[in-house]
């Protein structure tokens, strides 16, 4: 087993540089824990990662398995997950600005449960056909015939512990006092950019085509 990894050791680091690209650079996902954690603390935003994490793991999951090839291959059932997840973002983006508008910051009573937060950051990356496509790339990069199941393996919990680091560290940077207080003097000025994003990121996915 050991032998079979080292051999394939060049392809394995080659996805996890990819994978750690796609997940550290900016996207609707990483900057909705960084809002969740400035806005509501550290247990927060770490939920949402957990549910963001859970996503990715449920796709690299069906890519390994095939699932997302068969997806990739019916423009219909992209084309419905792609509606999903524009629609999403778009309830995403009222969020936003209905926070935007508000004066003070809503009262704790309004603050959404834990299982509500982790459902939300499962159903962001869920409903995102791009983190099928690249689950596909990805498992094609170091897939070939003779690929033994361990390598799979490694892609899917290798991947897996990159996305909980990355998106942990977001949580836990965000919710720093200093950042909070920074999110408290421009909370508005910040949910509105967010509410911005989010619309163009929904409009982006609607219209382009796949």
């Amino acid at each position: 087993m050991l032998d079979e990894l080292i051999r394939n050791l060049p392809g394995l680091m080659l996805v996890y540089s990819a994978f750690i690209l796609a997940v550290a650079s900016p996207g609707p996902s990483n900057l909705q824990i960084m809002a969740t954690s400035m806005e509501r603390g550290r247990s927060a935003g770490s939920t949402l990662a957990l549910g963001v994490t859970a996503g990715s793991l449920t796709w690299g999951i069906l890519a390994a398995i095939g699932v997302t090839g068969l997806i990739v291959a019916h423009p219909g059932a992209l084309y419905a997950i792609k509606i999903v997840g524009g629609l999403y973002l778009l309830f995403l983006a009222w969020r936003s600005a209905r926070s935007a508008m508000r004066a003070e910051m809503p009262p704790a009573k309004l603050v959404a449960s834990g299982r509500r937060t982790f459902l939300r950051g499962y159903l962001m990356h869920i409903t995102n056909p791009k983190a099928i496509l690249s689950w596909t790339a990805i498992i094609a990069l170091a897939l070939r015939p003779d690929t033994p199941p361990v390598v799979l393996y490694a892609i899917i919990i290798g991947c897996m512990l990159i996305s909980l680091a990355i998106n942990q560290f977001y949580a836990v940077l965000f919710s720093t006092a200093s950042m909070i207080a920074v999110y408290r003097r421009i909370r508005r000025k910040a949910e509105a950019c967010l509410a911005a994003f989010f619309t163009f990121a929904s409009f982006k996915l609607l219209t382009s085509q796949l």
